[in-house]
Order: structure tokens, then sequence, then C-alpha cells
């Protein structure tokens, strides 16, 4: 059972897709049917909608979710209705979403559901600390359009990236984002004592001293910085940006005369929004990132096939990719057969 065992130690599990149609739904069947013949309670639910039969944008066919007897959902009213499983109805909640208020259900019997969760991950984040309480083992999570934000580590403890031929048709193309997401995903991580020192921080530029003591920089937001902060590193050389950072701050770093001194310690990987081009430009003039808590990707996956009709080949992709990353990368679909 390939790639299942990286995520049994873990309670929650986040299933991302760098593009649309990268194969996240596949995914999902494959890891639910897993964990129920393997015993494992789980719950479900999504930060988007997912069990369509078709996709809404394309028009394409589409692989709906199947859920088993036991197991957990959380969904919107209108989507329960519209259920193709017996179930019973746990817990309505005051949660709205655009399709209704957020109930949760179990399955008594097995069929097929559509599944739209909250959209705010603090949300998210309660209800897989709610699970755990119940005695759930694995809180599963699937992620809408390329919002990576759902694996966050202070969401979900492990993540599946969904990859494939939507996010380019040619393979070297292909490669070079996924390994470029797999690379921010990879940051090393602080430590602990620094982690503690910034845990009370939330929002703004700090710095951390020789002594690993926080100072508030009085930058309210990365984007009020500018190439006229003389007084920058008067704490030292090691800053830490609570919210989103862009290419502007990797680029006014860059442009320091101390970028071989300048380490940038971030929440985790889902607050970068940068370029390639930008980071590697930074990391070249010597710029160390690290981040608080560091993610755990459990698998990398492929879809070889594009909604626009063209396709990959699967094993030589998946070797190509595997190869890039140096991890196993799975198409879900040669594992079903």
């Amino acid at each position: 059972m390939p790639f299942l065992k990286n995520i049994l130690s873990c309670r929650s599990l986040s299933i991302v897709g760098l593009e649309k149609n990268t194969g996240k739904t596949v995914c999902l069947n494959y890891v639910l049917r897993r964990l129920h013949e393997l015993g494992v309670s789980t719950a479900v639910t999504s930060i988007g909608v997912d069990g369509e039969q078709t996709d809404s944008v394309y028009a394409t066919a589409k692989p709906e979710v199947t859920l088993y007897e036991g197991m957990y959902l959380i969904t919107s009213e209108r989507h329960y209705l519209q259920r193709r499983c017996v179930s019973e109805i746990l817990d309505l909640s005051n949660q709205r979403t655009a399709l209704g208020r957020l109930l949760t259900a179990r399955i008594l019997s097995s069929g097929k559901a559509l599944i739209s969760g909250a959209a705010a991950t603090a949300i998210l984040a309660d209800q897989i600390n709610h699970f755990k309480q119940q005695g759930v083992q694995l809180t599963v999570i699937d992620g809408a359009l390329s919002r990576l934000s759902l694996a966050s580590p202070t969401v979900t403890d492990s993540m599946i990236l969904a990859t494939g031929a939507a996010v380019s048709p040619n393979l070297q193309q292909l490669i070079s984002k996924t390994r470029f997401v797999c690379r921010l995903i990879d940051l090393p991580e602080v430590e602990p004592a620094v982690r503690t020192a910034l845990s009370h921080v939330t929002s703004g530029l700090w710095a951390i001293d020789s002594d690993g003591i926080a100072h508030d920089l009085n930058i309210p937001s990365v984007f009020m910085l500018s190439s006229a902060n003389s007084d920058l590193f008067r704490y030292g050389t090691t800053l830490f940006a609570s919210g989103a950072v862009s290419d502007r701050l990797l680029k006014i770093l860059a442009a320091k005369e101390k970028i071989k001194q300048i380490t940038l310690i971030i929440r985790d990987f889902t607050k970068l929004f940068v370029t390639p081009e930008v980071y590697n430009d930074y990391v070249r003039r010597g710029g160390r990132m690290m981040v608080l808590r560091k993610s755990h990707l459990a698998a990398v996956t492929l879809n070889p096939t594009s909604p626009h009709g063209y396709a990959l080949d699967s094993h030589t992709a998946t070797q190509a990719l595997s190869d890039a990353l140096n991890l196993p990368v799975y198409d879900v679909m040669k594992i079903e057969r």
C-alpha cells in the first residue's frame, strides 16, 4: 500500500493540488478506500466542493467521492440532501456556508456524497480537534483548486501534493513547477527556543537578537517595508515575517550588503507568495530562509492527463519527477489497477 504508512501515524491529512484537475479526488478515493480496508476510524471534509459528477469549469466527467460505513462526514446542508448513501446526522452547526449550514454525519451504508466544508482554515482546525477528542484516528481534508493554505502545519499534520499535466503539458515545466513547491515545503525548521520566542507574535516584521530575544521593528506589514529602512538590522540579521511574504520583501533583502548573513523566518511554506526567479536570486546571493513549523509531505501524486485533451506517458513522467524530487511519485490510477 504505497504511502499509506506515511499518514497512519498522523491525526490529520490534507490533499492539495498545484492546479485544478491534478487528480485530488482520485487520490482521496484511494486513501479513503485503503483506510476503510485497514479499519482506520476516519472523518472527511473539504475546503471547497468535491464529488461533483461533472467539472464546473471544463464540463468533463469527474470521479465521485465514495464514503464507507463508519466514516464521519462534514458537509453543507444542500449537498447532504444529495447524498447517495445511508447516514445519520450527529450535529447541525450554526456555521454557515453559501450552501447552507455545516452538518456532521456518520455513514451507515457505503455510497457516494458531495463534500463541501468550511472555507476558513481556522474552522477546519477546530473540526480536526473535535474529531480527535471523539477518538477519530484520522481526519482527511480535500483541498480546493490550487489553495495550499490547507497544507499549513497549523491546520493538518501531513499533506499529499497532487500535480499533473494540468499544471503544464511540458514535462520539464511540470517538473520545474512541482520541484519549486516541494523545495518550499522542505524549508528547514527553526530550533524550539526560537519558535517559543516568536509564539506571541501575531503581526509585523520582527528581529531575533543573538540572545534569542524577539524585537518588534515597528513595521506592521512587510508590504510597508522599503529599501529605505536602514535600521532593519539593528538587532541582528535574523528576521521574522509573521504574515505573507512576496517577491518585494525578498528583492529588498537580496539588495542588502549583509545578504549573506540574513536569515528570514516565516510561519510555514504556505505564507510564501514568491516566484522561483526571485526566490532563487535571494538564495543565490546568500540569503537563508526557515520556517517556524515544517509541513510533512506524505506523498506526491501525478495525474498524467489534462482536461485540455493532452496526456503525458505515466511511467516516464512519474519516474522523471521522482528523480527530480528524490521522492517517490505515484500515479494513483496505476496503483488502483
